[in-house]
């Protein structure tokens, strides 16, 4: 079982749980004394403990010397736009567990939601939470870091400075390609800084697959999906801009919430991590 501790507490020795973890610990797992237990701390480094003693409002564990949980790369983030009521929970949820690194929500022109700017930071928090929740369910040293764009705009604005290979914006340049080959014709890493990025934006009407079997050569990748009415012009007009390929998941019509899951899943599976 495996639990969350501040980074600051994360060192051998007596370590004192409450709140959430306790509870966690004592009503929902039922633990016992010399139970072992998996620390992880969020930022990416566990230790192993054992459970000590428990108390009615604290448990208490013997935690050995931590040790870092280094990312598989690449570093995977999602620009997913807002997403009506449970299915954007579920959203958050999913992506967790398939692997993003980092959400970022934004209001696309189509979405049904538009999040009110009052409201924004206790609706990221309660995101947040759920990632931690996923984090921990998934086996995940790391939380995923979930934010909020005020538009596209701010949200392309945060993304990583870093080089670009993503030298065909337009969907047709890639349509031709091998569907064995759509992200095999990106570059590699470039010498001078030892960094690729990718950003690829999900469009139901491309031809071009986001394929599996492709040597993982990218140490950071930007997907962008649209809602439930599909990207506007305007939209992909300007990550086309950016720097984006626009790349198919098949045929089928996937909901929003399922579309940057699909794209997640697919892209660890495709650089095996």
């Amino acid at each position: 079982m495996r639990i969350f501790v501040d980074p600051a507490a994360l060192v051998a020795g007596a370590l004192v749980v409450r709140g959430d973890e306790h509870h966690y610990l004592s009503h929902v797992r039922r633990v016992r004394v010399g139970d072992a237990v998996e620390l992880v701390d969020g930022a990416g480094r566990r230790a192993a403990a054992t459970i000590t003693r428990i108390a009615a409002d604290a448990t208490t564990l013997d935690v050995r010397a931590a040790e870092p949980v280094p990312d598989a790369p690449p570093f995977v983030r999602a620009l997913v736009p807002l997403i009506k009521g449970d299915r954007m929970d579920a959203c958050i949820e999913k992506l967790v567990e398939v692997g993003a690194d980092a959400i970022v929500l934004w209001p696309a022109a189509r979405s049904v939601v538009q999040l009110d700017p009052h409201r924004r930071d206790a609706r990221i928090a309660r995101y947040q939470a759920l990632a931690r929740a996923a984090a921990r369910q998934s086996g995940r040293a790391r939380v995923p870091e979930v934010t909020g764009a005020a538009d596209l705009a701010a949200a392309l604005a945060a993304l990583p400075a870093s080089v670009t290979l993503a030298a065909l914006p337009a969907s047709a340049a890639l349509a031709a390609l091998p569907a064995s080959a759509a992200l095999a014709a990106l570059p590699g890493p470039t010498a001078s800084t030892g960094e690729a990025t990718v950003r690829l934006v999900l469009d139901p009407t491309s031809d071009a697959p986001l394929a599996l079997g492709v040597p993982g050569v990218a140490v950071d990748v930007t997907i962008a999906s649209g809602p439930e009415g599909g990207l506007a012009p305007a939209e992909l007009s300007r990550l086309a801009q950016a720097g984006f390929l626009s790349l198919g998941l098949g045929p089928r019509v996937l909901r929003a919430e399922t579309a940057p899951l699909v794209a997640v899943a697919l892209i660890r599976a495709a650089t095996r991590s």
